[in-house]
């Protein structure tokens, strides 16, 4: 197991990374998954667009993008997320930058772990796993 913590093109903030690697681990788990190899990449709108026109030839803002080596039940991956993306989202949905930046980072778990949220169903259910998430992660802060 080895998660962890980039920032690409914008300037490091600090955040508790052992506290958030050992949620991640209880998460997978939680889903009948190991965590093997993750790295969670932060950066700019622009470095992540720049992503999501090459990879996925989407030619908009996004706030993470999740890249799967999932094997089996071991969950390796690259997820990059848009800090510019969580400050605003926070803003818009009246929520601190710590909830904001928490539920992104569970989100591309969440799909690393197998749940899409293409569908408004699936997306109902991805929000359920990451509220359940996010409690894990408040008792883990106790």
């Amino acid at each position: 197991m080895n998660v962890n913590f980039f920032f690409e093109d914008i300037s490091s903030f600090p955040f508790d990374e052992k506290l958030y690697t050992n949620w991640v681990e209880l998460v997978a788990a939680g889903h009948g998954k190991e965590a093997g190899d993750i790295n969670f990449i932060f950066c700019s709108d622009e470095y992540l667009l720049a992503l999501n026109r090459e990879h996925l030839n989407h030619d908009y803002y996004t706030d993470i993008i999740t890249f799967d080596y999932v094997e089996d039940d071991l969950i390796n991956g690259d997820l990059f997320i848009s800090i510019d993306r969580v400050k605003e989202n926070a803003t818009s949905y009246g929520v601190s930058f710590q909830n904001e930046f928490s539920r992104v980072i569970i989100h591309g778990i969440l799909h690393l772990c197998g749940f899409p949220d293409k569908t408004g169903e699936e997306a109902k259910v991805m929000r359920e796993n990451e509220d359940a998430a996010l409690r894990i992660l408040e008792k883990l802060q106790d």
